[in-house]
């Protein structure tokens, strides 16, 4: 994967969790396809519709999901059954070199920041799992938030918790929600593929 850096000068850099510093998605999948069978479901999880919800906050993609596959759920429940199976999973997550190694760098002279639309204890667990924690100083989840991706709020948040203005931020992301949150955000931003071969909208496919 090689990262396409828009010309700065940019004085703060907010990133994505899952998808764009680490390599969760499958593990998400994974989690969210246990919980929902718990619920009712039956056969697999449209896996093209969850990667499509990267970002959204989890009780939303509670709810979406369901609904798409025609189930009548209690989302909060089925966000804290999938939360907990995520969590108490051994798989190592691995994570995604080019972007960690760009938030390292840049994180020794400037302000970056976690944006996810994760909960708070789960975003948490992924940052002391991978050894990330200490990087983040400013950590903007679902749970801070009234309005998650793609409503700007969380970058908007982040920025101002970093002190740098929106329009001097770039942001990492992984899915259509965040892009639409940077732009509305007035943000510019780099697209982070979470599967082979992904495209940003309107933006440039990292690989």
């Amino acid at each position: 994967m090689h990262l396409k850096i828009p010309e700065g000068p940019f004085d703060g850099y907010i990133f994505d969790l899952d998808g764009t510093l680490v390599d969760t998605m499958p593990q998400h999948y994974l989690a969210w396809q246990e919980a929902l069978r718990h619920a009712g479901l039956v056969g697999p999880l449209d896996e093209n519709l969850f990667y499509q919800l990267g970002g959204v906050p989890s009780l939303r993609v509670a709810a979406l999901l369901a609904a798409h596959h025609g189930l009548a759920i209690d989302p909060a429940a089925v966000c804290h059954d999938k939360e907990e199976i995520f969590k108490g999973s051994h798989r190592e997550l691995g994570l995604i070199a080019p972007v960690v190694d760009f938030a390292r760098r840049v994180g020794r002279t400037h302000p970056v920041a976690i944006a996810s639309g994760g909960t708070r204890d789960v975003v948490e667990s992924t940052l002391g799992k991978t050894g990330l924690a200490p990087l983040f100083p400013v950590v903007v989840t679902a749970d801070d938030v009234v309005h998650g991706k793609p409503s700007p709020d969380m970058f908007l948040l982040a920025a101002r918790r970093m002190g740098v203005p929106p329009a001097h931020c770039l942001v990492f992301e992984d899915g259509e929600p965040g892009i639409e949150a940077a732009r509305a955000a007035g943000m510019e931003w780099v697209f982070v593929a979470s599967r082979s071969g992904g495209r940003g909208p309107g933006g440039v496919a990292h690989q």
